[in-house]
């Protein structure tokens, strides 16, 4: 057997058994002796290997099925300018703590810096430190070091991914039908990790003495759920799509000024809330932040954190106020009458009632995931929570690349998916439709909101009337391409929704790849949101 073959069947063991149940191929010649092993390790039953073409599409298609299972998952793809392509799907991993192993295939050291083919300094080509690979050689004494890198490759990601692990590989670089080496290469007995390695946990948990019975928590992209806490101690709850809290919390802290009678004292912060600039403002001017976080780096954008830990105990002492959550509580109905009689007298559709109306519409027991841009923001505004349905966001750095890939690896993990995003995310990652016949396809419908542009800027500072002359070319940018012929080239459906009951036909439990566009104008955006905020400023007054 030659080294490469050795070397990729061994590393494709011991991820198996460090429980990676889903890996992603993009072919190429570097990458030969993984691709060989990864394709008999799943003709064998014990991975499920995706292919793709394209790596920025096979990095998100990873971070995807990483989200959804909960599991390590890796990736895996040919040297020089594919391990680039990796790089935004490795970033989204590193800030949301997804548990992502980037695999790349190198050339030898000897290589570098001679002009070869394909050649580049991969080392830290993702901004961390890479877990480097010896070249393998026909020696013996090398299984154990493979195994244990792996290991340590494998633990790094449970600990909160990503990780980089580089493997250099000589030719030649496919099987010679020879199994003999020099040494053993079998791995532990019963299918058990080189090395086992116990979850490293971070627990300094908090009293809540100097938090008082007016505080309010803010919960951003993460999976903890401090609901319980939150209910003993008679604290409301303003949740990120992917939480739960009150139904328009978000829209209550973007109206025109918060009422006395609903300014917190104190506010405890749990995981990265940067969605809405109206939480932010609150966060930054109130006396007592506390951030839960096991992060040395916790979130704190606006400097304002007082105390941090990683956990939160209530105090024996605590002093509930029932006229605090009470007033959260009938502010919140309030807005919920105003959102539904501004967008009752609003034309269907815009994007608020297409947010509303889909989480409203999708079957319990699914998943949904949300674009960045409008569509994330608008279910954040006008939508009620459901707890029956699991949402999920790419919010680690908020990016639009990737979303239909990431949709994809979702269904794949967990099962039937929606994916609500906007025109240019979808055009963004069209190749995440690019699924080979060959290829497991997800239950994934995805519903794209088409205002021909960049909608979100109409909503920011560019999008002011005295920005007018500029606006539309720089940041409206029209394209006017056509989604459905897109589909069709790719031969995934495509429905065209015009009123509430065809989205609702539209929104059937998802049965294979699917694509619904929801045409919608973007002129009178600006305008509709600021009427919703004056209206909701009125309402809790």
């Amino acid at each position: 057997m030659n080294p490469s073959t050795a070397q990729a069947r061994v590393l494709v063991d011991e991820l198996i058994r460090n429980d990676v149940r889903h890996v992603v191929l993009s072919p190429g010649s570097r990458n030969a002796p993984l691709s060989f092993a990864l394709h008999e390790a799943a003709t064998r039953g014990r991975l499920t290997l995706h292919v793709r073409v394209d790596e920025r599409t096979a990095g998100f298609l990873a971070l995807g099925l990483a989200r959804g299972s909960g599991h390590p998952t890796a990736v895996t793809c040919t040297s020089g300018t594919a391990v680039a392509n990796l790089h935004p799907a490795v970033l989204e991993a590193r800030y949301a703590g997804v548990p992502l192993i980037a695999l790349t295939a190198d050339r030898p050291v000897e290589l570098y810096r001679t002009g070869a083919s394909q050649t580049v300094d991969q080392q830290r080509v993702f901004g961390l430190d890479t877990l480097q690979l010896p070249v393998a050689e026909r020696r013996g004494g090398q299984n154990g070091l493979w195994r244990s890198l792996v290991c340590r490759a494998a633990a790094t990601a449970r600990a909160g991914g990503p990780v980089h692990v580089n493997v250099p590989f000589r030719e030649p670089l496919v099987p010679d039908g020879d199994d003999s080496w020099p040494e053993d290469l079998d791995g532990r007995p019963f299918g058990m990790p080189w090395t086992r390695t116990a979850p490293r946990t971070t627990t300094s948990p908090h009293s809540t003495d100097h938090l008082g019975p007016r505080t309010l928590v803010v919960v951003g992209d993460t999976d903890r759920d401090l609901s319980d806490l939150a209910e003993r101690a008679g604290w409301p709850v303003v949740a990120e799509p992917t939480g739960h809290g009150l139904r328009h919390g978000s829209l209550l802290l973007n109206a025109e000024g918060l009422p006395d009678h609903l300014r917190p004292d104190a506010v405890v912060v749990v995981g990265r809330a940067t969605l809405s600039r109206g939480v932010l403002k609150l966060i930054a001017s109130t006396p007592v932040v506390h951030v839960l976080s096991d992060d040395p780096e916790w979130p704190d954008p606006r400097f304002a954190a007082t105390h941090t830990s990683a956990d939160l105990v209530l105090s024996g002492e605590h002093e509930v106020d029932p006229d605090w959550l009470t007033g959260w509580q009938h502010a919140d109905k309030a807005v919920a009458d105003v959102v539904d009689d501004l967008l009752a007298e609003q034309p269907w559709p815009t994007g608020l009632h297409v947010a509303r109306d889909l989480v409203a519409a999708v079957a319990p027991g699914t998943n949904l995931f949300l674009g960045s841009s409008n569509p994330v923001r608008d279910v954040d505004l006008v939508a009620a929570p459901r707890r029956d349905v699991r949402t999920h966001a790419n919010r680690g750095v908020a990016g639009i690349d990737g979303s239909v890939s990431t949709a994809a690896g979702i269904a794949l993990a967990q099962g039937p998916t929606y994916a609500l995003i906007g025109d240019l995310t979808f055009l963004h990652d069209s190749n995440g439709l690019l699924i080979g016949p060959l290829e497991p396809r997800p239950d994934l419908t995805v519903v794209v909101v088409n205002d021909d542009g960049g909608g979100i800027f109409a909503l920011l500072e560019q999008g002011s009337p005295e920005h007018a002359d500029s606006f539309e070319r720089v940041f409206g940018t029209p394209h006017g391409a056509d989604l459905e012929a897109l589909c069709r080239a790719h031969r995934v459906p495509h429905t065209a929704v015009r009123t509430p009951a065809e989205l609702r036909r539209a929104l059937d439990r998802p049965k294979g790849l699917t694509v619904v566009e929801i045409r919608v104008e973007r002129g009178e955006l600006r305008d509709l949101h600021a009427r919703l905020k004056a209206a909701v400023s009125t309402a809790f007054q």
